[in-house]
């Protein structure tokens, strides 16, 4: 595979503006490719690794709007404009996309391979969470017409792809549910070595570590722990702050964003991480079982893949339990998850549940996808060769 270090890359990303999974992936690319140019929509540069900054870096017009990186999410009917690009000769492009930046014009003849985190959840699947009691008027008719003109776009440029990679069942499932298309599933990286176990103490509260989004449904588990009476941690921020510091009661912090430091010193002392959105993949579940800690998560989407319920050991499955599934996005059924977690404390073990996350380190997934960029790369070559 050095043969691949000497490609010439253009990699395509939605937004620079935090470190969360779908930068760490990127992260991933830009190590390999230091020098690569690297598209994207509008950047936020003190808020990336210096190995994405180390890249070429281009931003699209929407760069050159005052104080952008408050309001981009509002562009979204800008961002197939914004992603127009003349890109320059390359032997390869590769992007990572949940939004528009699979959409990008690849030169004729160059394999596109798409990273995909999701097909756009708001214009496909998830546009009624997106948007939850939303009453009909003029504004929510022009909302849904530009959301399904953007569902036409996405499945009209997703034909552009020649390669798709899901970085999960779930979202294998959506690609060819959405675009008609097959992929393969590599799993995202986890950073093992950072998020790992210390000689700490475990303290009686629960955790949540998200962005406040509606889709994330935080508002059960904030609901559920005011019933319970059970301490509660939030860290994050987002859309859905007042609404949710409205919701909380006496036993319910708030912390804001924290740094990874203070992260990962909660996942190491926290009882368990909930997780009550259905997410595409969900990397903050595994960086919770690398430490060590149990996870209680709906059980569909991603945390299907990365969390082991209590009932594999109750159904005799070889593989030790790492969390408890909820089935109902429904507080009651959310606090009944939590109290079968404290009855069968003594049914999860650290270390296993450690070791299970160890199957998605950043190893794993540097190997899984460049062996498959050089499969690619090779087929190519074999064809040109024939022809």
């Amino acid at each position: 595979m050095d043969a691949l270090a000497k490609l010439r890359v253009v990699l395509v990303h939605d937004w620079l503006t935090g470190m969360r999974g779908g930068e760490k992936v990127l992260e991933v690319f830009c190590r390999r490719w230091p020098g690569a140019d690297l598209f994207t929509l509008l950047h936020k540069l003190d808020a990336v690794s210096a190995d994405i900054k180390q890249t070429n870096i281009h931003a699209s017009f929407l760069q050159r709007l005052p104080g952008v990186t408050r309001y981009y999410r509002y562009l979204l009917p800008l961002m197939p404009w914004a992603v127009n690009w003349r890109l320059p000769a390359c032997d390869l492009v590769v992007s990572s996309s949940h939004c528009v930046a699979k959409g990008v014009r690849v030169p004729e003849g160059v394999p596109h391979i798409c990273y995909c985190h999701t097909p756009m959840r708001y214009a496909w699947n998830l546009r009624d969470q997106y948007f939850s009691g939303a009453r009909w008027n003029p504004k929510t008719w022009l909302r849904n017409r530009i959301l399904d003109g953007l569902r036409d776009w996405d499945l009209r440029t997703a034909q552009g792809v020649t390669h798709f990679i899901a970085n999960s069942r779930v979202v294998q499932q959506r690609i060819h549910g959405c675009y008609g298309r097959e992929s393969v599933v590599i799993h995202p990286p986890v950073d093992t070595d950072y998020y790992c176990p210390a000689a700490v103490d475990r303290e009686d509260y629960y955790l949540l570590f998200s962005a406040f989004a509606p889709y994330k449904r935080l508002d059960l588990a904030v609901s559920a722990c005011n019933a319970l009476k059970r301490r509660l941690i939030v860290i994050g921020s987002g859309q859905d702050a007042k609404k949710l510091r409205s919701l909380a009661g006496p036993t319910v912090t708030f912390l804001g964003w924290q740094p990874d430091d203070a992260v990962r010193d909660h996942l190491r002392r926290c009882r368990a991480l909930l997780f009550p959105g259905e997410e595409d993949f969900g990397i903050v579940p595994v960086e919770a079982q690398a430490c060590g800690t149990p996870i209680i998560a709906l059980g569909r989407g991603g945390a299907t893949e990365t969390v082991v319920p209590l009932e594999a050991a109750w159904q005799g499955m070889p593989s030790p339990p790492t969390g408890v599934w909820f089935q109902e996005q429904t507080p009651a059924c959310l606090a009944e998850a939590i109290e079968t977690l404290e009855r069968e404390q003594d049914a999860f073990d650290a270390r296993a549940i450690r070791r299970h996350a160890l199957q998605f380190d950043g190893r794993r997934f540097a190997e899984e996808f460049f062996g498959y960029v050089d499969e690619v790369m090779n087929r190519g070559q074999t064809r040109r060769r024939a022809a």
